[in-house]
């Protein structure tokens, strides 16, 4: 499971880069719907300041 930490610039990279479209605005930085989430980790590659991990 990936997880955006309090890190996200809100930048919008890693929605980009996603190919299932499980990553979305939340109230303060982006999210990643678990249910959509592939766990194929292209977004992790496309975070500017390391927001995304693994958990």
């Amino acid at each position: 499971m990936f997880v955006i930490s309090s890190d996200c610039i809100a930048c919008g990279a890693c929605a980009d880069s996603c190919p299932a479209d499980a990553i979305s605005m939340g109230d303060e930085h982006y999210e990643i719907d678990q249910d959509k989430c592939l766990q194929c980790g292209a977004c992790v590659d496309t975070c500017p300041t390391g927001a995304i991990a693994e958990k």
